[in-house]
């Protein structure tokens, strides 16, 4: 995977968090603040006003922009999230103008942990950790198997789907969501919606 499709990935990930908008914000109605969908179309929209200066970067310098910019954009806990998210990952390939397999899964692998590490959340928490970990462990054994981009990316995604779909009948114990206890049940965590369609987008650049 190059630079142009990275750049492909973070455009796309902003059109259809944009052609989303509107059903983030329905299922964050449900159990939070009703603005993430708000909010994730505010900051993509500054990172896509942005992309063309960093066409000539490399993958490593332009994840960390992208950190930055949606630190400083999306508001409540998912720009930090997704910050981290951006910024961890570019550390983890920092200088590299071509990824292979094994570097995606340093960036999705170094991603995960720093969502795990600034939500302090594990898998059931009913957050984006729960459709992101078993993306991520689909993806490394899709490598271990031998499996190329574009079909490991398939099985990511496919893994992805699952796990936000599983949220539904989790009970929220992180963030706005778990002030309702039970009645958190039987939603769709809207984190973990928007963590599906940036994967999402991601294998439809490869």
């Amino acid at each position: 995977m190059n630079q142009e499709q990275i750049l492909r990935w973070l455009q796309r990930f902003a059109t259809t968090i944009d052609k989303n908008k509107e059903y983030l914000t329905q299922l964050d109605a449900a159990i939070g603040d009703a603005d993430h969908g708000i909010n994730m179309e505010r900051g993509l929209k500054k990172l896509q006003a942005q992309l063309p200066t960093l066409e000539d970067k490399d993958i490593g310098t332009t994840l960390k922009s992208a950190s930055m910019t949606l630190i400083s954009s999306i508001g409540g806990a998912s720009g930090p999230l997704y910050g981290t998210f951006f910024l961890r990952a570019s550390a983890a390939i920092a200088g590299k103008h071509e990824l292979d397999e094994h570097d995606m899964l340093t960036l999705l692998q170094a991603g995960l942990q720093g969502i795990v590490e600034r939500g302090k959340t594990q898998l059931g928490d009913k957050t984006m950790v729960d459709a992101l970990y078993p993306a991520v462990l689909a993806f490394a054994q899709a490598v271990q198997d031998g499996k190329l981009m574009q079909e490991a990316m398939q099985l990511t995604v496919a893994a992805c789907e699952q796990g936000m779909i599983s949220t539904k009948a989790m009970q929220a114990k992180k963030g706005r969501a778990s002030y309702l206890g039970d009645r958190s049940i039987g939603h769709q965590d809207p984190g973990a919606t928007s963590l599906y369609l940036m994967l999402k987008s991601l294998y439809e650049s490869v």
